[in-house]
């Protein structure tokens, strides 16, 4: 699913215009991101966390040179799945 079939998606569900799903997808979106920039976990209940996590330095290959390289550390965004999603995607 793309983000337009999930704006379609939304719009049907929630008896909306596509316009006004997109704005709720993409305000959604936004919160989320501007959450994790902050370095705060989101949690939705039965859905699943979006958190942040520290990803220590590392040394690498390239590929093409098979030379080492250092890669830096960094922070990236994570999500673990809820309870409820698990089971409804294992059922």
């Amino acid at each position: 699913m793309n983000k337009q079939e999930l704006i379609s998606a939304i719009a049907s569900a929630a008896n909306l215009s596509t316009v006004e799903a997109a704005c709720a997808l993409d305000a959604t979106t936004d919160a989320i991101t501007h959450a994790l920039a902050q370095g705060s976990d989101v949690r939705l209940m039965g859905f699943g966390s979006f958190v942040v996590r520290d990803r220590a330095a590392r040394t690498g290959r390239n590929p093409k040179t098979g030379d080492t390289v250092q890669i830096k550390a960094s922070k990236v965004a994570a999500f673990k799945a809820g309870k409820a999603l698990k089971e409804a995607v294992n059922s």
